[in-house]
């Protein structure tokens, strides 16, 4: 007797489903009452039928049968989420609510879940609470591209609440701030203005990433303050010197002059694609006096007075890599893409020569401008870039130093391990990292 009871009801489950393929709810509607005569709390019955009185505007029976379903318990999500769409109808907002955190706590990543929570909060003008709400909906998202075509809207307004909420924020705290940061005067305020927008959204968090080797512990420092390099004042003092060496050496221009070579410089099977534009060619090029820890003896001797302020750096010792000195130009609009250097355990120092309006350069978020004679220090494995967008040659003296952080005894490791390295590959002569 029961087996034909199951099998009459799944005989009606397969009509009102074929029915409603159709387009003939009506039809569909009566086999699944007739399934609950027979079964009054069949949950896919229940369901069925609540949407389609839902659908037809019975937002009162729709109701009925979704709390006579929920009452069951169970872990479905989907009829608390139906459950907020037709009290969403009935204007009852406590019971969506609680219909929608019935749903997430269910599946906390459901997304039609999170967008009605979202709208909700905004239909109630709870502003902080919609905001996070939204920022939900964000989150759990996947690309807009990649979303079903009717839930594209309510991402997009997700997006646009958070990011006007987010700016809002931002004026309040700027507005907020401001006494405090007049009375400071600019002292000590630069680190705190940048943790702020990177809080705010209006900048990204860069962090070191050296293509080789990270030493723990290191300040992950972008420009770093001029007065901490006392014996910078000597290479500044010389940089007339130092300028009249380089356009020697340069008289014929990059392309021709003696010495110069291409920075980049790979084999073309290389998988290195952001340096395609620029790889073998005179665009950008190097006119080395100290390359791989060893001195290029004919291009040192063209410039003795840029060696011998050279000799006050506190040079690194990594052998076969460090220390490293040049002069770098780049010719008119030319553009250095994003890319990080080896290791932090170096810092990188550029002292401009010639730099025509029109150049520039960004580490990270801080984007600077060259001024000739003016030397800055910047750790070279957080993202950098330069630009040339001028119609003349620009100019650099370009060389490493031991990061001011680290102890005697750390940059004797430093050294230790590069040796180590190179003995590791001695016979193919190069590390394979």
């Amino acid at each position: 007797m029961e087996e034909r009871i199951d099998d009459a009801i799944g005989a009606l489950e397969r009509d009102a489903r074929n029915a409603l393929q159709r387009g003939d709810p009506g039809h569909a509607g009566r086999l699944w009452e007739a399934v609950l005569a027979r079964m009054p709390d069949h949950p896919g019955a229940l369901l069925a039928l609540a949407r389609l009185r839902q659908h037809g505007g019975a937002f009162g029976e729709a109701r009925a049968l979704l709390e006579r379903l929920v009452a069951q318990g169970g872990g479905d999500k989907q009829p608390w989420i139906q459950l907020a769409l037709v009290c969403n109808a009935q204007r009852d907002e406590a019971r969506e609510e609680e219909a929608i955190r019935r749903a997430l706590a269910i599946d906390p990543t459901d997304l039609l879940a999170l967008i009605l929570r979202a709208a909700l909060y905004t239909r109630q003008g709870k502003k902080h609470a919609a905001a996070r709400a939204h920022g939900a909906v964000a989150a759990v998202a996947p690309p807009l591209e990649r979303l079903a075509p009717q839930l594209r809207p309510a991402l997009q307004e997700a997006l646009a609440y958070r990011e006007a909420y987010d700016r809002d924020f931002g004026r309040f705290l700027d507005d907020w701030m401001a006494p405090l940061l007049r009375a400071l005067d600019g002292e000590g305020t630069g680190r705190f203005a940048a943790s702020l927008d990177i809080m705010l959204g209006r900048k990204r968090r860069y962090e070191p990433q050296p293509a080789l080797f990270h030493f723990q512990g290191l300040a992950p420092v972008t420009f770093f303050e001029r007065r901490d390099f006392p014996w910078l004042d000597a290479v500044e003092a010389g940089v007339d010197a130092v300028r009249a060496e380089c356009l020697a050496v340069l008289a014929d221009g990059p392309e021709r002059a003696p010495g110069f070579v291409p920075y980049m410089q790979y084999d073309e099977d290389q998988p290195l694609r952001q340096w395609a534009e620029l790889n073998r060619s005179p665009r950008w090029s190097a006119f080395h006096l100290i390359e791989g820890g060893a001195v290029h003896a004919a291009n040192a001797a063209r410039c003795p007075h840029t060696m011998r302020l050279l000799a006050g750096a506190p040079q690194p010792d990594q052998p076969g890599r460090t220390p490293v000195a040049m002069f770098s130009v780049l010719t008119p609009r030319t553009r250095i893409p994003p890319h990080c250097g080896v290791s932090n355990a170096r810092l990188v120092v550029h002292l401009p020569l010639v730099v025509p309006p029109g150049c520039g350069f960004r580490v990270g978020n801080d984007v600077r401008a060259w001024e000739e004679g003016r030397a800055w220090v910047f750790d070279d494995t957080i993202e950098h870039e330069a630009w040339n967008d001028s119609d003349r040659l620009r100019a650099i003296l370009m060389f490493d130093i031991w990061h001011p952080q680290l102890t005697g005894p750390e940059r004797a490791l430093v050294t230790a391990m590069q040796a180590g390295m190179n003995a590791f590959s001695q016979e193919e002569g190069s590390y394979g990292g």
